[in-house]
C-alpha cells in the first residue's frame, strides 16, 4: 500500500468478519456467576493494564462471590489475549481488560494486506470504561528548548537530527508520534522500542529527543530532572502539571489519551453485562482503588456499555486513519 502522507486524514475503519454470537441456555444468565471469572490481560505482568486489572479484580470478586482471576496472555501486540475473549463463551466468565491497542491491531493487519483478526466494535461486548490517562510529551533535558515550538524550531534548523521514540511500531505512542511529526514542518525520525520504559530511558540519556507516555510513567524522571515535560495532549492542563501547557495551547491539534475498560465476548446477555457493570462501577469507586488510580495518574471514567462502544468506534476510526495515512506496517 503506498504512503499517502502523514497529513492525510483517513477515517473509515476496515472491518473484519464478525464472530457469531453464542447464545446461552435459558436460565444460565440468571445463575451468573456460576464459576470463577477470568480477566484476561493481553500483556505481560507489570504494565499499567495489568495494574488496572489487579486493582479492580478484588472488589469485583468480593461483590460477585466468585474468584476473579487475572490471567496474563501476552503475544502479538495484544492480539493473542483479545482473540481468546472474542472466541470465549458469551456467559460473562471470560472478560478482557481492554486498552487503546484494541482499536489499532485490526487496522495494522489490514494495512499489511491481511484480514482483520476481529472488529473491535462488532466482535466484543463493551461493559464499561474504567479510566483514561492523557499523554504527555517528554523530552530530553539536554535540548535547549522549553516548549513545543522551540522543539519544532530546532528540528527545522537541523533536519533529520531529531527523533521521537515510541513503544513499538503500530503502538499508540507511535501513532501519537506520527501526528506530532506531521505538524512539525520538519524532518524527524520515529524510533521504535520494545516498550515505553526503554524509550523513556533513552530520552533521558539523550539518545532520542522525545516520546509520548502517560504522566505516571515519567513523573519520577521529571521530578529528578532526568527528562522534561514539554506538553500535555489533553483538553486542559493536568492538576499534577499546572505549569505545563497543553499541546493545544502551544498551537498543535493533538489531544490523545491512553484508556482502559472491560469488554466481554460478543453476544453477552444484557443481564450479565449489567451485573458486571454494576460491580465494576462499585469497585472503581472504592476508596482504595480511587487512591491508587490517582497515584497512577489515571482519571476515572464513567458511562455504560453504549458510551464505551461509541468511544471504541471513534478511537478505531481515528487511529485506523493515522495508520493508513502514514503507511505504517507491522514489524
Amino acid at each position: 500500500m503506498p504512503r499517502t502522507g502523514r497529513r492525510a486524514l483517513l477515517a473509515a475503519l476496515a472491518g473484519g468478519t464478525p464472530a457469531a454470537p453464542r447464545v446461552l441456555a435459558q436460565g444460565a444468565a440468571a445463575e451468573f456467576p456460576s464459576r470463577p471469572i477470568r480477566m484476561i490481560v493481553p500483556y505481560a505482568p507489570g504494565g499499567t493494564s495489568d495494574t488496572m486489572a489487579r486493582l479492580v479484580a478484588p472488589p469485583m470478586q468480593a461483590a460477585l462471590g466468585q474468584t476473579v482471576l487475572v490471567e496474563n496472555r501476552p503475544g502479538a501486540g495484544s492480539l493473542l489475549g483479545t482473540e481468546m475473549v472474542v472466541r470465549a463463551p458469551a456467559d460473562g466468565h471470560t472478560l478482557l481488560l481492554a486498552d487503546t491497542p484494541l482499536t489499532t491491531v485490526a487496522s495494522m493487519h489490514v494495512a499489511a494486506g491481511r484480514p482483520a483478526p476481529y472488529d473491535p466494535v462488532r466482535d466484543l461486548a463493551p461493559v464499561t470504561q474504567l479510566g483514561t490517562a492523557p499523554a504527555v510529551l517528554f523530552a530530553s533535558p539536554t535540548l535547549p528548548v522549553r516548549d513545543v515550538q522551540g522543539f519544532f524550531a530546532r528540528a527545522r534548523e537541523r533536519p533529520d537530527s531529531m527523533s521521537v521514540a515510541s513503544s513499538g511500531v503500530g503502538s499508540t505512542t507511535h501513532l501519537m508520534a506520527e501526528l506530532f511529526i506531521a505538524q512539525s514542518g520538519a524532518r524527524m525520525a520515529h524510533v521504535p522500542y520494545r516498550g515505553g520504559g526503554p524509550a523513556l530511558q533513552d530520552v533521558a540519556a539523550g539518545n532520542v529527543q522525545a516520546t509520548f507516555l502517560a504522566w505516571a510513567s515519567g513523573a519520577a524522571l521529571v521530578q529528578g530532572g532526568q527528562v522534561r515535560a514539554l506538553g500535555v495532549a489533553a483538553a486542559a492542563r493536568l492538576p499534577d502539571l499546572p505549569d505545563v501547557p497543553t499541546l493545544r495551547e502551544q498551537g498543535l491539534d493533538l489531544v490523545a489519551s491512553f484508556w482502559w475498560g472491560l469488554v466481554g465476548p460478543p453476544g453477552l446477555p444484557v443481564t450479565v453485562r449489567d451485573r458486571l457493570l454494576q460491580v465494576a462501577t462499585r469497585a472503581m469507586d472504592t476508596p482504595d482503588v480511587t487512591a491508587r488510580m490517582a497515584a497512577l495518574g489515571v482519571q476515572r471514567e464513567t458511562g455504560g456499555p453504549e458510551a464505551f462502544r461509541a468511544h471504541i468506534a471513534r478511537e478505531s476510526e481515528r487511529w485506523g486513519g493515522v495508520i493508513r495515512a502514514a503507511g505504517i506496517r507491522a514489524e
